[in-house]
Parts: C-alpha cells; structure tokens; sequence
C-alpha cells in the first residue's frame, strides 16, 4: 500500500485510515505497510512505526496486516521488527539487505537473526533489481528450513526459471508469491499462493479475483483479467515505482499524489501513457 503524504512532506495518517478502509471494501485479503510502494526508505523510525500503528489499529483484526521492517544493517532490521511486532501486526516482509551486497551466507545469518528476534511469521522479499542481492533458490529454502517463522517470499526477481527451481527445491516448505504483476499467474501455475501487489493499490477487486479464479479452477478468466491488466503492469513501471501508482491513487482521488524526495513528479509523457492504460482498462477517475 502506498503512504499518503501532506502537502509539507508529513504523513497523511487520516488518509492512511481511509486507504486501509478502502482496501478492506475491495477485497484486499492483507496488506503490506512500510513496503517499497509505501516510500520506507525515507521514513524515520518514528513515521514507520506510527504508520505500521495507524494501519494495524484501522485494520482491527478485519484483514492481516504485514509490515516492512527490512534494512541494510541487520540490527535496525531487528529493531524495526520487534516493534512492529509488538504494534500486533501479523507478519513481516523483510527485504534482502541492500547496498551491502551480502553474500548467500551472510544472507543466511542475517535472516536467522531476525528470525530469532521475534515469534510473528516472516516472508523474505527478493528483489535483486533494488537491491543488488539475489537470495538463490537453495538459501531460501535453508531458511525455511531452520527458521520455523520464515514461512514465505516475495519474488520479485522476474526470473520464471529461479522461481520454478525455487518451488521444486522448497516442495511445499515455503509459500511463494508474485512481486511481480506481469507475472501473477506463471507464479500461480508454478505453487504459488498470491501476489503482492503495486497494482492493486488501484484496481485491489481485480488483482484478488485474478488469484481467487485460480484457485477455483477458471484458468482462462484467471488468464483473461492478468492479460487484461498488462498494458497497466507497464504504466505502472514506465518510471520507477511508486511514482506513477502515486499518480495514479492522485487521478483517481485517493492520495494527492505527494511523494518525498529521490522520488520525483511523474514526466508529462508518461503520465499520458499511464492515464491512457487507466482509461483504457475502465478505471473511472
């Protein structure tokens, strides 16, 4: 989920609640806080921890709420994690360290640490393209294996290859999900069990129902609705996220479309391309 900023930069906890309410009202069944959508790395860990409170306290136990507390510095990883723990939230996303470039081993005592600090389930997150790490198929399953609270990743590598000889390796010992939306449904086909989503912080009925079709057995309406949404998936990445789904939530008057610096306003160009997939998919706004 994005964060909604104020004007001046601050977050927008009002805005947060309604978010929160509105993704609960359109069939979201979790959502991520703090994540790289929601801008983490450029809150303090005063405005991370709040806005993991916000939305653990708005969402009241009505859907899952997993928040981001990965860092570069395994320490600061451990902290964020055990506050946001106490906050009541019921998982953690962790990101592989990035900057550092740690090696698999290091990868591996790094994620242990942090499992070892709190009791709530934690779901690796793999994306090497932000990060510069890539947590290879063997490593998450060792984690999985000895850490009894890493149940599940975040593949975000766009590798279908590494995914495939990730679920075969893991036979079940590690839940898997799609970080990428152009690729929902290969993940399901390969064991996956969801998505975890920047596209359905705008279309959250559609992105759910492209899953739960799955799992019902309508293949093709799986397929019809992820085809459906891929001139979208693109808009959504024609700059670095979350830029144009921060413009996006704008267009359609969710958020007034603020985002903190690196991250800048969205190239004329590409906001007539985005608006144009928004259209053309029947986004009303």
């Amino acid at each position: 989920m994005v964060t909604p900023f104020l004007e001046n930069g601050d977050v927008d906890y009002d805005g947060l609640r309604k978010l929160t309410d509105y993704h609960i009202e359109h069939k979201t069944d979790a959502i991520i806080v703090c994540g790289t959508t929601g801008e983490s790395a450029t809150m303090t860990m005063e405005e991370h921890m709040e806005t993991v409170n916000v939305v653990a306290e708005q969402a009241n136990g009505r859907i899952p709420v997993i928040a981001g507390a990965g860092s570069n510095d395994t320490a600061a990883a451990i902290q964020l994690s055990k506050e946001a723990e106490k906050s009541g939230v019921d998982g953690l996303l962790l990101v592989t360290p990035y900057y550092n470039k740690a090696t698999q081993g290091g990868l591996i005592k790094h994620y242990t640490k942090i499992a070892e600090s709190v009791s709530i389930p934690i779901i690796l997150y793999n994306v090497p393209s932000r990060t510069g790490v890539n947590i290879l198929p063997d490593t998450a399953v060792t984690l999985a294996k000895t850490c009894e609270n890493i149940v599940g990743i975040k593949e975000a590598s766009g590798n279908i290859s590494q995914v495939a000889d990730l679920a075969a390796k893991a036979d079940g010992c590690l839940d898997i999900y799609s970080g990428n939306d152009d690729q929902i449904l290969p993940l399901l086909a390969l064991g996956g069990l969801g998505v975890i989503s920047v596209t359905a912080n705008i279309i959250p009925d559609d992105t759910h129902d492209l899953v739960q079709k799955f799992f019902d057995g309508d293949i093709e309406g799986s397929r019809k609705l992820q085809l459906k949404a891929m001139e979208l998936c693109h808009a959504l990445f024609c700059e670095v996220n979350p830029i144009p789904v921060k413009k996006a939530t704008e267009l359609m008057g969710m958020t007034n479309g603020v985002v903190r610096l690196p991250m800048t306003e969205m190239e004329e160009k590409n906001t007539e391309r985005l608006i144009k997939a928004m259209k053309e998919y029947g986004i009303q706004f």
